[in-house]
């Protein structure tokens, strides 16, 4: 679960609220339901969905979803599996309370293990759940960014010290500035690769 849970919070901690709940969202659909990570997993995606409502000024949909996300979370303690809750539940009552508070005061950040999760702090496994996330959150070919995390795996897999792959994957879940670019020259090494194996392949067929 925790590269899912950090590049969620780390995507969160980055503004893009409505984003975050898609690094939970696969990892929670599999959680038996009812479980404290099930609940767990449910509040924090209940409360970057009440968070993204509010941006949007759309108070009706940011306060139906805080009560919720406050029973989701109740009885997990002032801390779970690290992430500080208590910014997280003290947030969803003001918003409960009123949702216009979101003009005054921003969205408090989300800790994990006493740190504030940035994109930068991730680890590749939680970088390539990021870079999954953002390309199907910004319009990039998903499949392209789903081969990059492929080939970059296989390369950590087979002890390769260094992988242009890994470093792609990691710029492009990291360097939202730049993530075009970086998009462009991932989609021409995933070519080129994908074109190398399929030489490779025809030469036993």
């Amino acid at each position: 679960m925790e590269p899912h849970l950090r590049a969620g919070l780390a995507i969160y901690n980055a503004g893009d609220f409505h984003a975050a709940h898609d690094a939970w969202e696969d990892r929670w659909l599999d959680l038996e339901r009812g479980t404290d990570d099930e609940r767990f997993l449910h509040g924090l995606i209940q409360f970057t969905a009440a968070v993204h409502h509010a941006t949007d000024r759309n108070w009706t949909g940011a306060t139906g979803l805080t009560d919720s996300a406050l029973g989701y979370l109740e009885g997990l303690g002032d801390e779970y599996r690290g992430v500080d809750l208590t910014p997280v539940r003290s947030y969803l009552a003001l918003l409960d309370a009123d949702p216009e508070v979101i003009e005054r005061r921003s969205p408090p950040p989300v800790s994990h293990e006493g740190t504030i999760v940035g994109l930068s702090d991730l680890s590749f496994e939680a970088a390539a759940v990021a870079a999954e996330v953002y390309a199907e959150a910004r319009g990039y070919d998903e499949t392209v960014v789903e081969r990059a995390v492929r080939y970059a795996r296989a390369d950590l897999d087979a002890g390769r010290g260094t992988s242009e792959f890994v470093t792609f994957v990691l710029d492009f879940a990291r360097d939202a500035e730049n993530r075009g670019i970086v998009f462009q020259r991932l989609a021409e090494h995933v070519d080129r690769r994908a074109q190398r194996e399929a030489d490779v392949d025809g030469l036993f067929d």
